[in-house]
């Protein structure tokens, strides 16, 4: 009717003020997982290789909320923000591994294959160990948590959709980036004229 209007107050209010900061707080521990891999690597694009796996975690956090049917809460998003820096944990580990390869002589897709190969045991038992601890706080092992559930759930499901896509998708996105880093080096090396695609 004029003259009136509608707002929120009270418990739906302060959610949505917590929301806004978890948002921000998100975006901010992104940039420090970003400046601290920058620094780590020595490098602008290979951090983004490795926090790949955070929107592969989205996935799985979707995925699971809905196959559980539990709504996207408060406990769930602050979980999500722990979770940007769980899951870039694998990928570092196979990034890591690879460059070591790669400067000790090796192609960057037999160092991406043979990282992918040495690796995947330390990232599955890392994976496997955290969500095992999970399981009983997610499935009420021992007594149900309604309140910390969707924490548990969110974790192991965006965890396990991360380290399955991680062993595939990291590997090939280290290869795309080393064979474009290699093709602008003989771009510059050339003074800028175009390299015969023969010789790539």
């Amino acid at each position: 009717n004029p003259g009136y209007k509608v707002e929120f107050g009270g418990e739906a209010e302060e959610q949505a003020k917590s929301f806004g900061s978890l948002y921000m707080a998100f975006l901010v521990a992104v940039m420090l997982i970003y400046i601290i891999l920058g620094a780590q690597f020595k490098s602008f694009i290979q951090p983004l290789v490795v926090m790949t796996a955070v929107p592969f975690s989205f996935v799985g956090v979707f995925i699971g909320l809905m196959v559980m049917r539990i709504p996207f809460s408060l406990i769930a998003l602050i979980s999500v923000v722990g979770l940007a820096g769980v899951v870039v944990n694998d990928s570092l580990v196979l990034v890591d591994f690879a460059n070591r390869l790669r400067d000790q002589g090796d192609a960057p897709r037999d160092a991406a294959v043979k990282a992918g190969c040495v690796r995947v045991r330390p990232i599955l038992m890392t994976s496997i160990t955290t969500i095992g601890g999970l399981m009983p706080l997610a499935f009420g092992m021992g007594g149900s948590s309604p309140m910390w559930k969707p924490m548990a759930i969110t974790m192991i499901w965006g965890l396990g959709f991360a380290t399955i896509l991680t062993l595939f998708v990291i590997p090939s996105l280290f290869c795309i980036v080393e064979d474009l880093r290699g093709y602008f080096r003989r771009l510059l090396a050339r003074g800028g004229a175009a390299v015969d695609p023969q010789t790539r």
